[in-house]
């Protein structure tokens, strides 16, 4: 006789856009379904327009028919069929495996985490990754990533091709014979990430005092002698890992203080990519960075409104989602070999303008290897 689980873990939501609904499914599905873990079996209920391509390219051990299903809830719930919903699928299979705790992710829908717990049931809430093995990647995990990091060299390599081929017109930068925008740069990029199999969603180019706003995806005119920040980050279409890269470009000679903050923040990419390999803190590789700019008198503070200075962390891990765990930043924990992140110090100056440079490695026991491949290259002239 199978012993009773103590518990039962229950995901609701589209995979297309959950990265913990990917992870466990590994087939794209746009709209939310129910996902069941129990006795180290995970188990589906699909409607019957998803039924069978989940059947066919998923990782669950058992795909159920949600028109199937929901007459066998309906009766063992004695309500009637139109009343069952997501909520009561997961009473009836909480109660159905006999579980006594129910293990949900953070993002959990409130109206179903009431329901489940108005029933009576301990409802354990999961913070950050629903699977803390996401954290440390496999082999087809790397290759995945490094596939997007591609696409990623890619759009940035076909925006520097632009602006080597533009001229100068005393306030512009002309391509084509039209003034260059951050939309144009933006539009080359994406679409080359798209050849590559990848898509690209709120690409940045910004230039000038644009660009001293990190997440300020740009708009309007780049102007000769500002730097420009080309920030592209496309999830591969076909696994739904992304890449992440930054380069910072020049179009026009530049002045000896945008030199000297280039120069800062290449040199600490470099402190800090030194610094990386197993049982490191992620609080300690951002310490690099940051002693770096502060002994070349970077100065980081805040002025009235705004910040300016090293204003981020160092990098954070990559992978389902541009942004997860680990974090490399001050007072994160040690780094574990398996762990991809990025490295991407940069300084923000509205009187001098912004640079970041960012790449991709992978954690290793002895060091690191570069999972993204690009010049370091910024002026054009």
């Amino acid at each position: 006789m199978k012993s009773k689980p103590s518990s039962v873990s229950f995901l609701y939501a589209a995979s297309e856009s959950s990265a913990d609904m990917l992870y466990l499914s590994g087939v794209f599905v746009p709209d939310s379904f129910l996902a069941i873990i129990v006795r180290n079996k995970k188990y589906a209920v699909v409607n019957q327009l998803e039924y069978g391509r989940v059947l066919r390219d998923s990782n669950f051990d058992k795909v159920m028919l949600l028109e199937a299903v929901r007459p066998k809830v309906a009766k063992y719930l004695q309500i009637p069929v139109r009343d069952v919903g997501p909520g009561e699928l997961m009473l009836y299979f909480t109660q159905f495996y006999d579980a006594k705790t129910v293990k949900i992710p953070a993002n959990f829908p409130a109206i179903f985490y009431a329901k489940i717990r108005d029933a009576g049931y301990c409802v354990e809430m999961i913070e950050g990754a629903f699977f803390t093995e996401r954290i440390k990647k496999t082999d087809v995990e790397v290759a995945a990533i490094r596939k997007g990091n591609a696409a990623s060299a890619a759009g940035i390599r076909s925006a520097e091709a632009i602006l080597r081929a533009s001229t100068i017109d005393g306030n512009r930068i002309m391509y084509a014979g039209k003034p260059l925008t951050s939309e144009r740069l933006r539009a080359a990029i994406d679409k080359t990430c798209l050849s590559k199999g990848a898509v690209a969603n709120h690409t940045i180019v910004a230039g000038g005092r644009q660009a001293c706003d990190p997440h300020e995806i740009g708009h309007g005119l780049l102007r000769p002698g500002e730097l420009i920040i080309i920030d592209v980050f496309p999830r591969d279409q076909k696994t739904g890992y992304h890449g992440d890269l930054s380069r910072t470009f020049i179009k026009g000679k530049a002045s000896p203080l945008q030199r000297a903050l280039v120069l800062a923040v290449q040199r600490a990419q470099r402190a800090a990519i030194e610094k990386l390999k197993e049982g490191v803190s992620g609080g300690v590789v951002h310490g690099a960075a940051q002693k770096l700019f502060d002994d070349a008198g970077f100065v980081t503070e805040r002025r009235k409104n705004c910040f300016v200075g090293f204003i981020h962390s160092t990098g954070h891990g990559l992978g389902l989602e541009v942004h997860e765990a680990p974090r490399v930043s001050k007072g994160a924990p040690k780094l574990k070999a398996g762990q991809v992140i990025t490295i991407e110090p940069g300084l923000y100056y509205p009187e001098i303008g912004a640079c970041r440079i960012e790449d991709v490695v992978l954690v290793t026991k002895d060091g690191y290897e570069k999972l993204s491949s690009l010049h370091y290259k910024w002026e054009i002239t």
